[in-house]
């Protein structure tokens, strides 16, 4: 399922079936345990600092840790799943997605401080939620529910819908979602009211307990996803599988003036905006392989010389700049468990590992 990554678990979906199609949103739970890296190059110093999520202490919490990956600290510490941090602009506060607040297993979103203090709940919802990214001036953030993009106040007020991409009232159709937080996107059915109801015979992960003629029967949603705001805050990049499969796209920041960046048969996603603005960088199976084997690709900003940066077994996902332009990190891993979290240059050149975990997302700010 910008990183989705959510959009990762539904891609598993799509892929597979050949008329299914791939998100967001990116994907869920991981387990981050050691694993060893297929690279063997050294990166330059690196500044600032990324945070990230892991399941090191048991269950997933949010952590900080420098550039290099020294000073790894713990911000949060529950018994619940907290993931998919975003920093704000000015680097005080962090965001993220945790389903502390009841029993079902739903994410909301929060805020804390950068140092783990002071957590606000910012929304109360029934479907789920997962975190994108803030604006640049620090004043709205953008998330994704059910295949949708929105976009709210800082203090979680103002909801929009910028996508508006959900079925006609006629009838029914068919969208994957990791509601449950499980790491895998189960199929739901949407009804014409707007509600929807988990998809008949099925048992989590289980793909053959699918009744594959029946979803092919009904409309796939477009599953929007994944926002990733330019650095002048006026165009937001963002995942959608409205041309059959998963592509980039760019919209304006009040929704209008959708652009198609991307167009091939297989899957693009996670775009993430190079501070200059000149650049978006993204996860891709282009190459005509499997779902758990991505890459990550650089393009310029209105989708020209395409070129992909990483080349390995892995599965290589989520990616974010530096700061300075001059870095990119990513999440990588065999699968989607046992992700480790790496950092190389903007050409793809000095790929190192830094420390076990997921979705990392470099502070704007170095200090």
């Amino acid at each position: 399922m910008r990183r989705s990554r959510l959009f990762m678990g539904i891609l598993a979906v799509w892929f597979t079936v050949a008329v299914i199609i791939s998100l967001v949103f990116g994907c869920g739970q991981r387990v981050s345990s050691p694993t060893e890296s297929p690279y063997d190059l050294d990166v330059a110093p690196a500044s600032g600092r990324i945070a990230f999520y892991s399941d090191r202490d048991g269950d997933h919490e949010i952590y900080v840790m420098n550039a290099d990956g020294s000073d790894v600290q713990q911000l949060t510490k529950n018994n619940s799943t907290d993931i998919h941090p975003a920093w704000s602009p000015d680097g005080a506060r962090i965001g993220f997605a945790s389903n502390r607040d009841n029993d079902l297993e739903i994410y909301n979103l929060y805020v804390m401080n950068a140092d783990g203090s002071g957590v606000q709940q910012l929304t109360d919802s029934k479907h789920g939620v997962w975190l994108d990214e803030w604006s640049p001036d620090g004043d709205l953030i953008a998330f994704t529910s059910v295949g949708e993009i929105y976009v709210m106040n800082a203090d979680g007020s103002g909801v929009q819908n910028l996508t508006d991409n959900n079925p006609p009232s006629s009838g029914e159709s068919i969208f994957f979602w990791d509601r449950d937080g499980d790491g895998y996107a189960e199929p739901y059915i949407r009804k014409p009211d707007g509600s929807f109801e988990s998809f008949a015979n099925w048992e989590s992960n289980d793909w053959d307990a699918i009744d594959w003629d029946a979803i092919d029967a009904l409309d796939w949603d477009h599953i929007d996803g994944a926002a990733s705001w330019s650095p002048d805050g006026g165009r937001i990049a963002f995942n959608s599988a409205r041309d059959g499969d998963a592509e980039i796209y760019v919209m304006n920041a009040d929704g209008s003036g959708v652009v198609q960046l991307t167009d091939n048969d297989n899957g693009d996603f996670d775009p993430a905006w190079s501070p200059d603005g000149d650049r978006i960088a993204f996860s891709s199976i282009r190459d005509g392989d499997t779902v758990l084997h991505q890459e990550i690709y650089v393009m310029n900003a209105d989708g020209s010389s395409v070129k992909q940066l990483t080349d390995n077994d892995n599965n290589d996902f989520s990616p974010s700049w530096s700061p300075d332009g001059d870095r990119i990190a990513f999440a990588s891993g065999p699968g989607w468990k046992d992700t480790s979290i790496y950092v190389m240059n903007a050409d793809g050149t000095g790929v190192e590992r830094l420390t076990d975990g997921d979705y990392p997302t470099w502070s704007p700010v170095v200090d």
